[in-house]
């Protein structure tokens, strides 16, 4: 083979890699242009699908802003021509929404600490501690899930009612201080851990509820993050029960007392939705602040390993 023939062979491998580190450029190029078209057509389509499903909520909150002349008109006001914060004023004058916003701060802030101290402490049973009947007793606990509350609530008032508790706090409270939610929820994410964590433990003379104020609580934050969310958002919320069991100004919660705010009177509408989007800012702040330890805890029990 001469020279120039090899010269010839060496010039053509030479383009051949050129020509082929080019192609992987463009190669590269049109992958990151439909990873950017496919990643931007994904970011429009959540937020037309989010826009819809806040489209009431965005909706209640102007007319919450609206004066009640501009909300029945044979125009379609979608926005308050003249924003005004009088409906927020003849909200907190007409009840005592203050003090139903107390009632349901604290009926809910209890309700959260006192599940979030039971279900630990019967996840911490179910999970390390070994007794007779501890699988029947579990599948019992499970079973009172499928069990609505609509079918004890009679049964629930009768037994407070004769115990002289209602119209007061602990009536809101009590009922409401375990769940099975919250149990199940704790025995799976402490079922991720070795037993020989307790073993240990316990060889070092550590008790059982040393074990759980010192090792458990600090492995568990984002077990006790979610069902934190979960607990208060639910008592937050709830209605049937607060409207069975209270009869005054200074013992309703903030959902029974906003039902107050409707009247015959047409005007009273952009009132009421006002008192409503005030209600709902305490339950969306709680879960926009606490949404990543909710997400992790609800699945941080899933895997094991």
């Amino acid at each position: 083979m001469s020279q120039m023939d090899t010269m010839a062979i060496n010039g053509q491998k030479t383009i051949s890699r050129e020509e082929l580190l080019a192609l992987k450029k463009r190669m590269n190029a049109r992958a990151l242009t439909r990873r950017r078209i496919r990643t931007g057509g994904l970011l429009a389509a959540n937020i037309v699908v989010a826009v819809i499903i806040l489209l009431p909520l965005l909706y209640a909150v102007s007319i919450a802003f609206m004066p009640s002349n501009e909300l029945f008109t044979t125009d379609l006001n979608i926005l308050p021509k003249h924003p005004t914060l009088q409906n927020f004023a003849d909200a907190f004058t007409n009840i005592p929404l203050l003090r139903f916003i107390l009632n349901s701060f604290i009926m809910a802030g209890c309700i959260t600490i006192g599940q979030i101290i039971t279900c630990s402490l019967a996840a911490f049973a179910f999970s390390f501690l070994e007794f007779k009947g501890k699988g029947v007793l579990f599948m019992v606990v499970m079973a009172t899930m499928m069990v609505p509350g609509e079918a004890t609530i009679i049964s629930n008032y009768l037994t407070v009612g004769n115990l002289g508790m209602l119209d007061t706090y602990p009536v809101l409270i009590i009922p409401y201080l375990t769940s099975a939610m919250g149990i199940f929820l704790f025995r799976q994410f402490y079922m991720t851990f070795p037993k020989s964590l307790y073993e240990s433990a316990k060889l070092d003379g550590c008790g059982n509820l040393r074990f759980i104020v010192k090792i458990l609580i600090p492995l568990t934050k984002s077990a006790i993050g979610a069902m934190a969310v979960y607990t208060f958002i639910n008592a937050w919320n709830m209605y049937m029960w607060p409207l069975l069991v209270t009869g005054s100004n200074n013992m309703r919660t903030v959902q029974i007392g906003i039902s107050m705010l409707n009247s015959v009177d047409s005007q009273s509408i952009t009132m009421m939705i006002a008192g409503v989007v005030m209600v709902i800012i305490p339950s969306i702040a709680i879960f926009i602040a606490g949404q990543k330890q909710l997400i992790r805890g609800m699945f941080s029990g899933a895997v094991k390993g």
